[in-house]
């Protein structure tokens, strides 16, 4: 079944984990409460030796943690529909008028078409 993901890489300051993880959380409920088939959020704990790893990748500073995540859709169309909803949600514009407990001008994101789905 081929989806549609969009992925982000950021970096996250490790005293601020818990806050972006009461936020992720209460996202990720939203998010699959509009329709996204998956809602992942994962922190990078290894640094391989080949290719670019994560932390290098995100230019994460001392104190910082990587956080991968992806949230899976239908499809692209699928996608845009469930985020409209999402974005007109007052439990995420009420999330998004505080500070936020990483730097968005650091997140690296982008919308994927998926080739191989196993």
């Amino acid at each position: 079944m081929a989806r549609y993901i969009d992925a982000f890489v950021l970096p996250v300051p490790k005293k601020k984990l818990p806050a972006y993880l009461r936020m992720s959380k209460a996202a990720g409920k939203v998010w699959r409460e509009y329709g996204a088939l998956e809602y992942v959020e994962c922190i990078v704990d290894d640094n391989p030796k080949m290719g670019v790893p994560f932390p290098k990748l995100a230019k994460a500073k001392a104190g910082e943690t990587v956080v991968f995540s992806w949230i899976a859709y239908k499809s692209r169309s699928h996608r845009d529909q469930v985020n409209k909803k999402v974005m007109a949600d007052p439990r995420i514009l009420k999330s998004m008028t505080g500070p936020m407990p990483f730097d968005v001008k650091r997140m690296s994101m982008g919308g994927c078409r998926s080739i191989v789905d196993m």
